[in-house]
């Protein structure tokens, strides 16, 4: 993994919003309707290679494949795993658990916020039987295709996102196994076989794990700091016990609180869970630090200190809010970091995807955009600064 040895590196999160057309043909194949599934591929390798074309202009130094060839950063495990099996939504259920308290307390936004919302026919999914891995030709898939993307673009390294073992269980209930444990690592054997083809491919494997904290919202009434800890660190076990024997170099991991525009006023605190964090044995860790919930979490860094040869990727643009950062306070951002963990250290991000699931974009595409080409010009500018 490289780091910013002689300028700031700019990434991102993995999911990008789709292009209108791919996201018509997957929708008609999410709800069951007639689709020709060779036409689908040749789209998504299509689409794969113009979004990692994009990326590269507008400046982005490790990007990835935008996560097209999947209906979610989560959901898509549901085609790739054995063992689950979905079931009928129930009048007010949640599809993946996680109607929380922040839902509970600002209840009359959310039912408007839902009404907005373009979605796929979406069910609850459960674990009835044993988990394995049945997805191996899918990722190589989503490798062949990033790989080909990448033939004349230059960028520094790439990237594949893959869903995290703790938010797999955090999202699916569980009818076969005797104990959360035997389910955590039940899903962490499964999900190593793709963790180690990304790895063996070249590239970067990025764990995203939102559930990790995003679960302190879910539980009402709520835990305390020490119990959801207790939980939170079984999660993190269930991680390191999925990517051991990888190379932590190649490995980064993705926190965050949830990509959904709303309060947030549950949001468990970063101070309460970085050194649970810090014990996964990855080489970069990604936290969100743009939106007004998490920014002011930068200062969690004066007093902890980021083990030697990691990686921090701050997110210094918000996929929360249509306002284009300026590349000022963008730079302002990564200086901030970069003088408390120094700036080779620092790799300039996201605060989350700009679409966590194919139906669901968070901003238009053309403030995501612009909100890259901000991220690169702030980046230079705090570079210039900084060597």
């Amino acid at each position: 993994m490289k780091n910013s040895s002689s300028r700031i590196l700019t990434t991102h999160v993995g999911s990008l919003t789709r292009p209108p057309e791919l996201m018509e043909s997957m929708l008609a194949k999410e709800n069951g309707r007639p689709y020709d599934p060779d036409a689908l591929a040749a789209l998504v390798k299509d689409s794969v290679a113009d979004v990692v074309k994009k990326q590269a202009e507008a400046g982005i130094d490790i990007p990835s494949d935008g996560e097209y060839g999947k209906t979610s950063f989560s959901a898509y495990v549901n085609e790739r795993l054995t063992g689950f099996e979905p079931r009928e939504r129930k009048p007010g259920e949640s599809p993946i658990l996680n109607w929380g308290r922040d839902r509970k307390a600002f209840q009359d936004f959310y039912e408007e916020y839902d009404g907005a919302a373009r979605d796929s026919v979406a069910h609850p999914v459960v674990c009835t039987g044993p988990i394995a891995q049945v997805g191996q030709d899918a990722v190589q898939t989503d490798i062949t295709n990033l790989k080909a993307a990448l033939e004349g673009v230059k960028v520094e390294e790439a990237f594949l996102p893959a869903v995290a073992p703790g938010t797999v269980e955090g999202q699916r209930r569980n009818e076969y196994y005797s104990t959360v444990k035997d389910y955590l690592y039940g899903v962490a054997d499964a999900m190593r076989e793709e963790y180690k083809a990304i790895v063996d491919s070249g590239f970067l494997l990025q764990i995203d794990d939102p559930r990790v904290v995003t679960q302190f919202d879910m539980i009402d009434p709520a835990p305390t700091t020490a119990e959801f800890r207790k939980a939170a660190e079984l999660r993190i076990e269930a991680v390191n016990h999925a990517i051991g024997g990888l190379p932590p170099e190649r490995i980064r991991y993705h926190l965050c609180w949830g990509s959904w525009h709303g309060p947030h006023t549950t949001d468990f605190p970063l101070k309460d869970i970085i050194d649970l964090v810090l014990k996964i044995n990855a080489g970069a860790y990604s936290v969100e630090a743009a939106n007004p919930r998490h920014e002011h979490e930068w200062r969690v860094w004066e007093d902890v200190k980021l083990p030697e040869g990691k990686i921090l990727i701050p997110g210094v643009i918000a996929h929360t809010t249509n306002t284009v950062e300026h590349p000022e306070l963008v730079a302002w951002r990564i200086e901030n970091f970069a003088r408390l963990v120094g700036r080779e250290n620092v790799i300039a991000g996201s605060d989350c995807g700009f679409s966590q699931g194919a139906f669901r974009p968070r901003v238009h595409p053309s403030i995501m955009w612009a909100k890259f080409r901000t991220l690169a010009e702030g980046a230079r500018l705090a570079s210039e600064r900084l060597w």
